[in-house]
Parts: structure tokens; sequence; C-alpha cells
């Protein structure tokens, strides 16, 4: 008897695989109350991580390990499950599903989820008792088998499915070659000189290989005995694997007239020619593309539930994807066109002795392409240059020794991932060693960088381990793939870039116009989206937008650093690093008169007031500001401070009035809300005193005017600047500074620096946006100096002004 839920649709689900479950858990986490759910699975098992049965084959993990949704779990969320069930047919009249068994379940909405079937190779003896193929639990448990009974295995197929099953094969004992049609290994991954880099690797190990082998037959007779090749010669096998590749499994699709080229032909909503009916996965063909990455398969299932939940903002529109061989021990890495040709160039580096290759396939300056073997750290460098078409130009003579040869690794030079233990230390900012990552990513089933950023924190701070992580990531899960477009955050699908276009060509001025626009996931958004997108909306349309003081940080809602006790600390600007005895008088008053325990001179030439009580924090402020300070914005997303040195007014070195002019561009920019801090510097001479090469926007005298640099990071990844250009005038200085700024504020991303940001976009688009375009530069400007008379109000006094020291208000309700 059917039972349904009163007010749902029915929802059937074929196919109990990752694609297939992964739009489960996605329309359960956004209309959870949506569908009444069946799940048919063929497997007598529930969703488990496919990609994980080469360590189980390898004795390195169990079935229970690999186990993503246990029974109990559909139970626990609602839904029905029906395993071990294979469904046969498709009732599209009367729109129901039916198994084998009899079993059947009627449906609104039917989602396709059937995977693919391995290829069997149509030679003479391929169903003799023996040969096997590799695609489920019941093969590998076959195998173990096998491998427990028997000596000699030949694995008929070099490519990434074949080497991983004569790698477990080989860690359980046997004998193994491998026959390949083709002269290079993973010929769809590797160019040939990283081909052979890996043959001599895997030979070293043990395993034996017959190239350019066609296969003839299989020889046996009740039981496979041999493999026999087209040229007549044979090699002994027990046991015969074949992993020439799979197939999209369209047979229940064809057998519903659903319209199936090499796949089931979808839309970019994922639905079929039948509107009723969604497929994703495996079985799929999109655009003339049939996917067997587990990445794109998961941007897939993120766009079909989407889909199903009637939101309908998002469309799937492709993948670019990478690879990365997982369990053999030997670090490889391809994206993109790798084999260049036509009007492509190649940039390589061979050390054959130390086991490094890599070659960057380069077209109109950007990177169309890489593969490396042995060094692939930066493989997730080169693979976002690539997805997001950065120019090299810049950085083309050191771009094939990696990410650390720009200054910003932090990590000493470490390469090789997999070699290092679980103990060491991949993220500085939060402390998270290899095997925190590892153990994430296998017991919660994780297969983005954001999901494990979400889970461990690792790279969710500074950034500069992203590609460790994304290494340890990879060298885990095995193949690999980043999405087209990186979401703002788990609220939506849409990129900071989207989101940013979207607010500046509808006009919206309000975090709640932008939730409801572009139909948020979570009507109020989250700590990671509120705060970026309040960002927009002010520098998009400052004095117009609404800025909404609880969607920032929370030092930016109280205007002071947080202290690890609970207490504050305070820093009131200093332009320029210049005071006088009167106003350290009056720090020296606020310090004593509120019993502040520390008063420390700071590294941007400030006083710091450290361990501020917060029912003190708006007396402080009031005292400081009647006395002429202002904030110094030491807690903002914003300038911090510009250092200076004494310049010609003192310094018998000085060629220019550095402190003047660090005054005024600090007079200039301060209360400016910027992407991330910003922090500048002005050197009154080549010796740099000032560090002013360190900086966001470090500005240094010579005999003829003043040098401009950009881009520096003096914190835990040092990163030098790059010259902008030469001026003979602080008045161009200013100019060229408020430019930067400005651009920096229209076209970075929140929480980017300077220097990720031009690492992303090149000096030479800077360049041209600020020295070649001189129109563009003032019109910067101008926007510039327009958005800072809106800016430019101190909070500490428009803050202290609303606070009674006979009457104290809470500093949530003044802010």
């Amino acid at each position: 008897m059917e039972i349904r839920v009163m007010g749902k649709e029915r929802l059937v689900l074929v196919g109990n695989g990752m694609a297939g479950m992964k739009v489960i858990e996605e329309l359960l986490a956004i209309a959870p109350d949506r569908y009444d759910i069946t799940v048919f699975g063929a497997e007598p098992y529930g969703n488990y991580n496919r990609i994980l049965l080469s360590p189980v084959l390898a004795g390195d993990q169990t079935v229970d390990d690999i186990i993503l949704n246990r029974v109990e779990w559909y139970a626990e969320n609602g839904l029905t499950l029906h395993s071990g069930c294979e469904v046969i047919e498709i009732d599209r009249f009367h729109r129901r599903v039916i198994a084998a068994d009899g079993t059947s379940a009627p449906y609104d909405r039917l989602l396709l989820a059937t995977g693919s079937n391995p290829f069997i190779i149509p030679v003479p003896g391929n169903d003799l008792p023996g040969v096997l193929t590799y695609r489920d639990i019941h093969d590998v448990e076959a195998m173990l088998a096998a491998s427990r009974r028997q000596k000699e295995a030949v694995v008929i197929g070099g490519g990434l499915l074949g080497l991983e099953a004569a790698y477990g094969l080989m860690k359980q004992g046997m004998t193994v070659t491998v026959v390949h049609l083709e002269e290079t290994l993973m010929e769809r991954q590797l160019d040939r000189p990283a081909g052979e880099l890996l043959k001599h690797s895997l030979e070293a190990r043990g395993m034996r290989f017959l190239m350019k082998a066609q296969t003839a037959e299989i020889v046996g007779d009740g039981r496979v005995q041999a493999v026999r090749f087209a040229n007549g010669s044979e090699v002994p096998a027990d046991l015969v694997v074949m992993a020439v590749g799979i197939r999209p499994n369209t047979a229940l699709a064809q057998r519903a007239g659903l319209y199936c080229e090499r796949g089931v032909v979808v839309s970019d909503t994922l639905q079929t020619f039948d509107p009723r009916i969604y497929a994703v996965g495996e079985c799929v063909q999109h655009r003339g593309q049939c996917y067997g990455l587990v990445a794109p398969l998961f941007e897939q299932a993120k766009v079909c539930a989407n889909q199903l939940a009637e939101l309908g903002y998002r469309y799937y529109e492709g993948s670019v994807t990478s690879t990365k061989l997982k369990v053999t021990g030997v670090e490889l890495f391809s994206a993109g066109h790798f084999q260049g040709g036509g009007e492509c160039e190649e940039l390589l580096l061979q050390d054959s002795s130390a086991g490094v290759y890599k070659k960057l396939v380069i077209r109109d300056a950007q990177i169309v392409g890489a593969v490396m073997y042995g060094d692939t750290a930066d493989g997730a460098w080169y693979f976002q240059m690539m997805r997001d078409a950065t120019p090299i130009n810049d950085i083309r003579s050191t771009l094939l020794f990696g990410q650390a040869n720009l200054g910003d690794s932090g990590h000493g030079g470490v390469r090789q991932t997999a070699d290092l233990p679980d103990s060491a230390q991949i993220c500085d900012c939060n402390g998270v060693c290899k095997g925190t990552i590892v153990e994430a990513i296998v017991s919660k089933g994780l297969f983005t960088l954001e999901d494990v950023r979400a889970h461990t924190k690792a790279s969710a701070s500074c950034g500069s381990c992203t590609g460790l992580v994304q290494q340890i990531l990879q060298n885990t899960v095995g193949n690999y793939a980043t999405p087209a477009i990186t979401p703002l955050c788990r609220c939506t699908d849409h990129s900071h870039d989207q989101v940013r276009e979207t607010i500046r060509r509808h006009h919206l001025t309000s975090l709640e116009a932008v939730f409801a626009f572009m139909e948020w996931k979570t009507p109020d958004g989250c700590e990671k989206c509120r705060p970026a997108i309040n960002y927009y909306l002010i520098v998009t349309w400052p004095g117009e937008a609404i800025d909404d003081a609880q969607a920032r940080f929370v030092n930016e809602r109280m205007h002071a650093n947080i202290q690890k006790d609970g207490s504050y600390s305070v820093v009131p600007r200093m332009w320029g690093g210049v005071t006088n005895p009167a106003e350290l008088r009056a720090i020296a008053d606020v310090a004593e008169r509120y019993q502040i325990p520390t008063v420390k001179v700071t590294g941007g030439q400030r006083i710091d007031l450290l361990g501020v009580k917060k029912e003190d924090l708006p007396k402080v402020w009031g005292d400081l500001s009647k006395a002429g300070f202002v904030s110094g914005h030491a807690y903002g997303k914003a300038l911090r401070t510009v250092k200076t040195c004494v310049g010609t007014e003192w310094c018998r070195f000085g060629v220019q009035d550095s402190t003047r002019l660090g005054i005024e561009l600090e007079t200039m920019c301060w209360g400016t809300w910027t992407p991330h801090k910003v922090k500048m510097a002005v050197s009154g001479c080549p010796r740099n005193c000032a560090e002013a090469t360190i900086k966001d926007l470090g500005v240094v005298a010579i005999d003829s005017g003043w040098e401009i640099h950009v881009g520096g990071n003096g914190g835990m990844k040092v990163r030098a600047t790059e010259v902008l250009c030469r001026v003979e005038s602080a008045t161009a200085v200013k100019e060229y500074a408020a430019a930067y700024l400005q651009l920096y504020r229209e076209e970075a991303r929140y929480l980017e620096r300077t220097a990720h940001w031009i690492e992303r976009v090149g000096l030479s688009y800077v360049k041209q946006r600020l020295v070649d375009d001189a129109a563009g530069r003032k019109s910067l400007a101008e926007r510039f100096h327009a958005s800072q008379r809106q800016a430019q109000e101190d909070p500490w006094a428009k803050y202290a002004d609303k606070c009674h020291a006979d009457k104290f208000q809470t500093l949530q309700e003044v802010s």
C-alpha cells in the first residue's frame, strides 16, 4: 500500500551513488519539506564513496570506512530506501518506476543517476571465470578473494583506473602486468614525458608493462589461464581485470524513450527531454560532454537540487577539471589542454634524476593547460590561474618555479604533502596539521576546498596554504576538479564577482535587496557573506547604500580590537607617526583615568592602549576625541597607518619631504573602507627606513621625485612590492594613490589583500589602468575623493556623543 505524505510531491531517485545522493543531501538542506523521497539502489548498501575503492583494494581501508550514508540514515531523514533493487522500467505515462523484483513507486519528479558501466573488450573468453571489471564493492571483494588464492594478475588498461587496480593487487601480493594499447600511460591525463616517468617509477616498484599491446583473446579452460595478443604472444594470468574505460549507463533511459547520445542528454537545468525527469552524474551528457570526476558531478547535483526546489536561479554550464593520481604514491597533476599544439607555446622544466617534470601550455599570455610529475604543490595555483584567465607576462620568467618564488608560500619549500607525517602543520594561522585534514576528508566525506575549510579552518585565514590543502585533498580523494566559479559562501552559488556586478547593474542598496533579488538560500545570509555584501554595497553606492553595522565583524562594530581576555585595545590616529607633547599628555591622562594596564608603541608608529574595559570604551573615545584624536581604524578593513621617516626635514640623507607627504596621504585616505586592511609608507630616500617596499602602497623618494610601489605584504608571508611608476611631484603621488586604492576597492574581492589581488590580475593590468590611461586614472581618483566625502566621519566622536558618563548605554545599542 502506498503511503504518501500529504502536501508533498513524490521524488524518486534511481541510483544510490554519490551524484544522486548529493542531490538529495542538497535538497534536504534547502527544501527539506518539499518532497516525499524514495531511493532505489542496485547495490545492497547505503551510499558509499566510490573514489575510495582503491584504498579498500590496497588494504588501507575497509568497506565500512567508505560508507557515506548508512542504511539507518535514510529512515532518520524520512527517505524510503530500496537497496539491492534494480529499476528496469520507467512508465512515463503513469509516472512510476518498476524494479526487477516487482517493487514499484510513483513519481511526480524522477531523478536518474544510473552512473556508468565498465567497458568489456569484445574478445573471446571475456566471460571466463576470473575475468573481472573494477567498478564497485562487489568487484573489489572478488579481486581480494582472488588475490588470496592466485598469483598472476593481468590488468588490461593503463589509465587511471587500471593503475589503481594494479597497485592494489600488488599490495595484496600478486605479480601484476599492465597491458595498454597506447604508448603512453594515462594518455588522457599525461603527455609522453610524464607518462614515461610514471612508467619507470612503477616499474621500479615491481609493476610490469606491455605497451602498444592489443588483446586478442582471453585464454582458459573453465577458468582464465592467459591473455593472448594480436601478435600471437601470451602472458599467464590467474586473474584478469578489465579497466579500459567506462560508458554512461543509458539503458534504462533508452528503454523509456528518453533522448540519449553517448549519455542521457540534459539541459543546463539537468532536465532530460521529459521535463519531469532529471539526470545527473556519469550517465549524463551535457553540451556534448560526459564527466567521470566527482567535482563536476557534485556541481550538477547542486544545480539539480536548486531546480528541484524550484528556486531556479542556478544553471549548469559545464566544468573545468584537473586530475590527480591518488593511490600509487606518485604525485601527478594535469589540467586543461596539456598536450599543447596549434598556436600554443610550452614552458618546460625537467629534472629526471630528481623525478620532477613540469609543462605549462600558454596561449595569449594565459595558462591553458598544465601537466606535472613529482612536484605538484603548485597545481592548484596554476589551475586557479587557468580558470581565472590570469595574465602571466609579469611572472613568466619565474612561473615554472611556482608560487613560492613570488615570496608568498611561507612553507619552507614543502612540495610533497604525500610524504609529510600526519603531525606536519599545514595551516600556520589556525594550527591545523595534515592528519586533522585527512581525517576530516575521510570521515566526513569531504570533496571540496570549501568543505575542508568549513570543517578544519585550514586555509580559511590568510589563504597561503591553500595549495597544500588542495594537494592533500587531491592525494586523499583522487580525481579532483574545481568548479567553474567559486561561490561567495554556502548561502549561494554566486561568486564574489557575480554578486558585485548584480549590485551595480540593478542598483541594489541593502542586504535585504540583495538576498531577495538573488534568491539567497539562507534568507539572512551568514557570517561570511554578510560582511562581504555590505562592503560591496557601500563601495558601489557610497552615501546611498545602507551600511548595516550588524553585518560588520565584531571589531568594526565595537570600533576597537577585542583581546583574548575580552578587553579591547584602542589606537588613536597619529598622522604619519608624528605626535607632540600635548597629544602624549592626553594619552597618558586617559591611560591613568581608566586604569589601562598596557601602553605600547606599535610597528605602525602609533600608541596602542591595551586592556580597555568594554564599558569604558565610549568614555575613552570621548576623552581622546576632545584631545583632537580620531580613530586609527586599527580594527577595520580600512587604511591602518602611513609610516614615515623624517626625510629632508631632519635626515642628512633625505632627498624629499617624506613626513609631509605621509601626513597628506593619511589625511586624504583615512576612513576609507577597503576589501582588507591597507598599510602605507613613505620613505625619504632609497635607504627606505619606513619599509615602504613591504606595504600595500609604498612611496620611496628619489632625486627626481618619487617612486610608487604596490602590492607588498609585511605579515606572516612577506611579499616585496613591485614598482608601479615614477613621478615628479607629491601631487602626482596623491593622484596615483587615490586611483590605486579606488581600483582596488572596486575590483578586489572582499578579504583579498592587495598582494593577492595583484598576483591574480597582474601588475600589467594595474599599470594599464593607472599609468597608461591618464583619463581613467583621474576618473578613479575622483570617485575615491567623492567616496571619501561620505566616509570620513570619525566613529569615536559619533558614538561618544551618544554615550553619557552618568547613563551608559551598551555598545550593542550604540552600534
